[in-house]
């Protein structure tokens, strides 16, 4: 038979994960025989959490040619639900086959096949579903607020109300404060409290990694906490053994919980062993997207998965400068710290080499991005990792330091919030994702994008690249692996997906000390590249006089003073008579400075 192209997909608090796989059919007893085609991961997903319009995004970046598709989603419980489901997917998929559901079933069926057994998953959330024939049982899953318990959103947020139920009883900080403090670049348990108010559930959710790592370390009071969300997960599965008189049931564990920390796999095994001594407890093999795709194909069928036979060419990141390795460094393991700290100073000489002979492209982007704000356009910044962290920190700079809006000036990371402090695997590896972010910020012609990545391959940024090319906005690439460069000048395939990029900026500082680590040599020419772009550009458009900042918000007790030295420069005035200006104009230095 002519093969099938079927679409699982799978959505969560975590991620939206997905499959494009072809499917043959043959005589016999082989059943239906999957291959896969493509896959990948895209923002979060759920049906009672994200709005029809948000879920159509997300699944616009999905393939659209296929045959079949099963989108299984949290939050789709009902009949009611699924319809609603299905009228979505038709707006995208109106010709293929929609089977939906909620990430439960996909779950099971990636689990179990057509088998019977009991499937845990304990992600953001937490679920336990067990299947005899065609009897169906379930416990938990009942949403954050009133249950999933045994889930990362349960345990993080027992670990932060133990936090301050210690401080509250013993005026002392915990040892995990401190973790938790840092793991939210936070400073003290009023900010936690603040962090916490506004927090949604998949931010508090992200801190599970640190109540492990606590548990782990010995901390009694927190491994307690894991101790309880296995227990309550060991009890529903229990629960469903009985009910469905399974009496050595195969019992699955699925999600990020059990498959990111063996602490928690090994609780679960210990404590089901007590009362269910004949279980086989197993960790799921497949990702409950290949659950979707087998929903998606016909019912009764045997499906067997073969190992990913991937069309792509896999780009060979070795390749590229970034990721080689620097002579000078071999031996670093056996440096003294003087010897250390003078090859880092050393190096430091190929990150100005490397700035000054990209002086006339940073003097063009500095025009391009001028022209961009002067006409009413944005600039944005795209990166990931380190990259995406230092556009980040310069967007966030411009507002207190020009008086510009935050708007004017965006910093985009792959993974979002989350991914400044802590690293989201995974999150630079999709082109649809930077599409989706920079078609969330409504990016138009008159807009500039800086995409940041030091080996100039990062698939989130060429993505959004690419998108904000084909939406007329002017593109800049600032890489340091001048092979990029190198191949755009010679006519070359572009980096962005084939489109033209305006400008590209290499930055050859070379090999890094520590080899592949682009936050050193490569992060600190980034950062200066971005600092002379940003501050080029607000110099040309009027925000300084002479090298004073006078658009700067005055909102602390500094920046006033740093206000009034700037008027006694420019008044040739004393500091009170400066500050009596100030006052009377509201503290508005621009204002001021007008005047003089």
């Amino acid at each position: 038979m002519e093969p099938a192209r079927i679409l699982g997909v799978e959505g969560g608090g975590t991620k939206t994960a997905w499959v494009l796989v072809e499917a043959v059919t043959s005589g016999g007893d082989a059943g239906t025989e999957f291959r896969i085609l493509d896959q990948g991961k895209l923002p979060p997903s759920n049906l009672r959490l994200t709005t029809p319009e948000r879920l159509r995004e997300i699944f616009a970046e999905l393939p659209k040619q296929v045959d079949r598709a099963g989108v299984f989603l949290a939050g789709c419980g009902t009949e009611e639900d699924r319809r609603s489901l299905v009228l979505i997917c038709r707006d995208i998929w109106p010709n293929a086959k929609i089977v939906t559901g909620s990430d439960r079933d996909s779950g099971v069926a990636a689990a179990l096949d057509h088998r019977d057994g009991i499937v845990v998953n304990a992600g953001s959330g937490s679920s336990v579903t067990g299947r005899r024939g065609d009897r169906i049982e379930r416990a938990g899953g009942w949403g954050h607020i009133l249950g999933d318990t045994g889930g990362g959103y349960f345990l993080s947020i027992e670990a932060l109300r133990l936090i301050l139920r210690e401080y509250d009883l013993r005026r002392g900080e915990m040892q995990f404060t401190a973790k938790i403090l840092h793991a939210l670049s936070l400073n003290n348990l009023d900010e936690l409290v603040r962090w916490a108010q506004t927090a949604d559930k998949m931010e508090i959710a992200m801190l599970a990694p640190v109540v492990f790592e606590a548990a782990a370390g010995g901390d009694a009071r927190v491994n307690e906490i894991v101790e309880e969300g296995a227990r309550v997960l060991c009890e529903y599965t229990e629960a469903l053994a009985f009910r469905l008189h399974l009496l050595a049931p195969k019992v699955v564990l699925m999600g990020g919980l059990f498959h990111r920390d063996s602490i928690y796999t090994h609780a679960f095994r210990r404590r089901l062993k007590k009362n269910l001594p004949d279980a086989r407890v197993t960790v799921a093999e497949r990702p409950p997207e290949f659950g979707a795709a087998w929903l998606a194909a016909e019912k009764g069928d045997h499906v067997a998965f073969q190992s990913k036979l991937s069309e792509k060419e896999i780009e060979d990141l070795a390749a590229a400068l970034t990721e080689q390795r620097n002579p000078r460094s071999e031996n670093l393991e056996r440096m003294s710290a003087r010897q250390l700290a003078e090859l880092f100073v050393e190096e430091e000489k190929f990150v100005e080499d490397a700035l000054r002979g990209a002086t006339a492209d940073l003097a063009r982007a500095i025009e391009m991005v001028t022209e961009s704000l002067r006409n009413g356009g944005r600039l944005f910044y795209v990166g990931a990792g380190s990259s995406g962290r230092i556009g980040v920190l310069d967007a966030s700079e411009i507002p207190p330091t020009f008086g510009a809006s935050p708007d004017l000036v965006q910093g985009i990371i792959a993974g979002g919030t989350t991914a400044l402090y802590r690293s989201v695997e995974g999150a630079e590896d999709e082109e649809s994702a930077g599409t989706l972010a920079l078609r969330e910020r409504g990016i138009k012609n008159g807009d500039v994008i800086i995409g940041i990545t030091a080996s100039g391959r990062t698939p989130f940024v060429l993505g959004a690249l690419a998108h904000a090319k084909s939406l007329g906005a002017k593109t800049i690439l600032l890489t340091c692996n001048p092979a990029v460069a190198a191949v755009v000048d010679r006519g070359g395939p572009q980096p962005a997906a084939g489109t033209a990029i305006d400008l590209v900026i290499a930055l050859a500082v070379g090999p890094e000390i520590l080899t592949g680590s682009t936050r050193l040599k490569a992060g600190t020419a980034t950062k200066a590249a971005l600092n002379i772009i940003s501050t080029g550009a607000m110099v040309a458009l009027g925000k300084v006089r002479g090298n004073l900042m006078i658009d700067l918000h005055t909102s602390s007790a500094k920046l006033r003073d740093r206000a009034v030295r700037v008027v006694v420069d420019l008044a040739r005035c004393d500091y009170d008579a400066a500050r009596r200006q100030l006052e009377a104009a509201d503290w508005n230095l621009r204002a001021v400075v007008e005047k003089l």
